[in-house]
């Protein structure tokens, strides 16, 4: 038997690389249909410089041909801002950080994904021992936990700067129907609202005292957190500025329609939650039959650990369960 083995282990080798090859290609293929990094970079560029009907109905005349030069201005500009990031080493990790909120460089993140990677060989090595299953646990100690906490931590701080956001604005409101500058009202946020709210609103204030624009200001605020609400409020205090008009009424109809995106939100998620239980079902059902076989059968489940081929399947089959861990949230996710 171990003779037959040694004989198929070339094959078997062979076998292995066109697997993680075509699954390679597989999720490279994934990633270029559903990530669409372009169509992201251009919808940002419009919303952020506001092309969108709704404000430009708002301006007659002269107005409206000073506006769209302007807004030709900031999109060239907001462009090559873009690209000069993009050429910079990187830029994207640095990026990624600061939209989580994690005060390190992005040495140190490449350091704890180094650590990552090489904490996952360890004790893969140490549990089964097969040279195949720790250059398959490499990868994802290296690149796909490290990726998948910084995800978990961006999208955790969006949702708690979303969930306080349409707060602030309704003090802004408030405080503008008083008699209140905005910057006065932006002071009242930064000192009222909890992280990351708060903090965020203090950076702007910062930057309006060390002489920026409000419209700069407001420009690095929606480049630290890349919402449609820090858009939205961004377009309606940058439009307000060149065309005036009622800011607190503006504002207002904003926190409206920011609190009806929530429950919208949360309505999606209450419909998609039986989609989401039945893949948690079927991404655990490997792992329940493996462990019933294991009390019944444990003669047969040992052979997945104690022969090459064995343990061939064990690394295929934990890359097919991720790829299609990931096919199926990409399904279950709906953009609001």
């Amino acid at each position: 038997m171990s003779s037959q083995l040694s004989g198929m282990m070339p094959q078997i080798i062979m076998l292995a690389l066109a697997a993680g090859v075509a699954m390679t290609l597989v999720v490279v293929a994934l990633v270029a249909v559903l990530g669409a990094p372009r169509a992201r970079m251009k919808k940002r560029i419009a919303a952020v410089v506001g092309t969108g009907p709704q404000i430009s109905a708002d301006i007659k005349g002269g107005r409206d041909h000073q506006m769209a030069g302007r807004k030709k201005q900031v999109a060239a500009k907001l462009k090559e801002a873009e690209e000069a990031s993009q050429r910079r080493r990187g830029a994207r990790l640095r990026q990624a950080l600061v939209h989580a909120g994690l005060q390190i460089t992005p040495r140190r993140f490449m350091l704890f994904a180094a650590g990552s990677g090489l904490f996952f060989v360890a004790m893969t090595w140490l549990s089964t021992g097969n040279l195949l299953l720790c250059l398959v646990a490499l990868p994802i100690g290296l690149l796909g936990v490290p990726k998948m906490v910084l995800k978990f931590l961006i999208k955790r701080r969006r949702q708690k700067f979303t969930a306080y956001f349409a707060d602030a604005i309704d003090v802004i409101v408030r405080g503008v129907r008083s008699g209140l500058t905005v910057g006065e009202c932006l002071n009242i946020v930064s000192r009222e609202l909890p992280p990351p709210v708060g903090p965020e609103f203090t950076l702007v204030n910062e930057g309006v005292k060390l002489g920026m624009t409000m419209a700069e200001v407001l420009q690095r605020m929606s480049d630290r957190l890349p919402t449609a609400e820090v858009r939205f409020f961004t377009i309606v205090l940058i439009t307000q500025q060149s065309t005036g008009g009622n800011l607190a009424e503006t504002l207002s109809k904003l926190s409206d329609v920011l609190r009806q995106r929530k429950r919208m939100r949360d309505k999606v998620t209450a419909m998609s939650s039986e989609a989401k239980a039945s893949a948690a079902i079927i991404g655990s059902l490997p792992f329940i039959l493996s462990g019933a076989l294991a009390v019944l059968q444990p003669e047969i489940i040992s052979l997945l650990f104690t022969t090459d081929i064995g343990n061939l399947w064990i690394g295929i089959g934990i890359v097919m369960m991720l790829i299609g861990s990931l096919v199926m949230r990409q399904m279950i996710q709906f953009d609001i």
